[in-house]
């Protein structure tokens, strides 16, 4: 019977581009083939249904690579931590096919831990285990909180033991395959700016609006408008990821998507408390891309971008509409962080204030970050609405007792924005409460728990129903 993801709507859209930008690879052959997580959700924008591809078809053309369209390994430069290193490019994955789906948006498969590329500089190009639940556990908690992020569509087993000097030797190998919009990074601009190819720089550009910017591609002047959007997305992108307490780990701009999508997802992790100078990366010591850092540094990647950008559009042009960033941020980081709080609009004032208020209670009490907003969920009460001390009752076990003033001030204030809603509209909160907070704990310490079942007994329950329980947000109106 016919793989049905042999049948797709492939399109070789970069592949169309010429060989300038990627190197024709094949992929490596392993000895053992398990799956361990197929992501069922992603099949119906692909148009199939989950019963139309078994297990056996996953592994074949996502662990075998029994398709017959071509396996293309990137090619892009970057700045990594603020300096530049031409000798990048896709090193352990590869473009695996673009698909249309029957949204009609182009999708790409792209692999990672599939084998050596002539960019792989003496590596072995092989993805652990570890590395692979942990990336397929941070696309689908940002996917489920509300974020563009590439997903992996799936994750299997490899069966071969690999040598790394980030986790203990010998790791279990895997093979993963994520579904984004887009492969294409910043630094895939920056490559051709370097070898001074400025025709490059505009065939791809064309490209990129014309496939996924398509509703620009009619206007007169698209160029503009497309760095516009691009520094909106990116704003959105890294507001959210602030809202919900997320640190990415390694800016660089090669892990920039000219989508606004995350993807490439190392050494992150989810703040604990509020704590602006976290930094998810053991290897970042100077901070660059700490947790409060996160805002400038993708605001810096877009900044790098106008380079290869002037060849075709003016770069003042660029720089004025650079301006716009931190407006585009505050919006999308204010109006998450209001909906993790129950609000989906508030004056711009009391906007202002209750975010800048519960910060700063955040900061001081050094309450758990995701519990407080969890607790805020599950305690909500419509008593609430007539007596803030009903919220002290509900919260105050959150903090030790000589934080309850700050807490009771936090209360107060939480319940005069109450009051100025209707009952009806207190409904809504309670709703949107239940919306915008998850059910499971995104916590470090959850996903080294769900990590460890899987190293010592080979557990994967933990992994399953941390996903499950994910995918059913909201048991309140169950």
């Amino acid at each position: 019977m016919t793989n049905p993801f042999q049948t797709l709507s492939y399109e070789p859209a970069l592949e169309s581009l010429g060989n300038e930008f990627f190197d024709i690879v094949q992929p490596a052959t392993f000895p053992q083939h398990i799956l361990h997580f197929r992501n069922d959700a992603l099949l119906p924008v692909l148009g199939l249904k989950s019963e139309a591809a078994s297990n056996r078809h996953f592994i074949e053309f996502f662990g075998r690579f029994q398709g017959t369209q071509s396996c293309l390994a990137l090619r892009y430069h970057g700045h990594q931590f603020g300096q530049y290193n031409p000798y990048l490019g896709d090193g352990r994955g590869f473009l695996y096919g673009q698909v249309r789906g029957v949204d009609g948006h182009l999708y790409d498969f792209g692999t990672k831990g599939s084998g050596t590329t002539p960019h792989s500089h003496a590596k072995d190009g092989r993805l652990s285990l570890k590395g692979a639940v942990r990336e397929a556990l941070a696309g689908e908690i940002l996917h489920y909180l509300g974020v563009p992020t590439s997903r992996c569509l799936s994750l299997i087993e490899t069966g071969e033991d690999l040598q790394r000097d980030d986790e203990p030797s010998p790791a279990r190998s895997a093979v993963m395959v994520r579904q984004s919009r887009s492969h294409i990074r910043f630094g895939t601009f920056e490559r051709l700016d370097y070898y001074d190819r400025p025709d490059l720089i505009k065939a791809l550009l064309d490209f990129a609006i014309a496939c996924y910017y398509p509703e620009l591609w009619k206007e007169p002047n698209p160029y503009p408008l497309f760095y516009t959007e691009l520094v909106k997305r990116v704003a959105q992108l890294v507001g959210r990821w602030m809202a919900i307490g997320f640190c990415h780990g390694v800016l660089n701009t090669d892990n920039m998507s000219i989508v606004g999508e995350g993807f490439d997802y190392g050494p992150y992790a989810f703040i604990e408390t509020y704590n602006p100078y976290f930094t998810a990366a053991s290897f970042d010591r100077l901070g660059r891309y700490s947790y409060r850092n996160q805002p400038n540094a993708c605001r810096w990647n877009l900044e790098m971008l106008q380079r290869p950008l002037s060849k075709v559009m003016p770069l003042s042009e660029m720089a004025a509409i650079l301006e716009s960033f931190p407006e585009f941020y505050t919006q999308a980081y204010e109006g998450m962080l209001l909906k993790k709080l129950g609000f989906l609009t508030l004056p711009p004032s009391s906007a202002r204030d209750l975010v800048g208020t519960t910060l700063e209670f955040l900061l001081i009490t050094r309450i758990n970050y995701h519990q407080f907003f969890d607790a805020l969920k599950q305690k909500f009460s419509k008593h609430w609405y007539h007596n803030s001390t009903h919220i002290v009752e509900d919260l105050s076990p959150l903090v030790s007792g000589e934080q309850q003033s700050i807490l009771k001030n936090w209360c107060e204030f939480y319940h005069w924005i109450l009051g100025k809603h209707t009952l009806e509209e207190i409904e809504q909160i309670e709703q949107q409460l239940w919306a915008y907070n998850p059910t499971v704990t995104v916590a470090n310490s959850a996903i080294e728990i769900i990590w460890e079942a899987i190293d010592r007994e080979n557990d994967w329950q933990p992994f399953n129903s941390f996903l499950q329980r994910l995918r059913h947000p909201n048991p309140k109106n169950e």
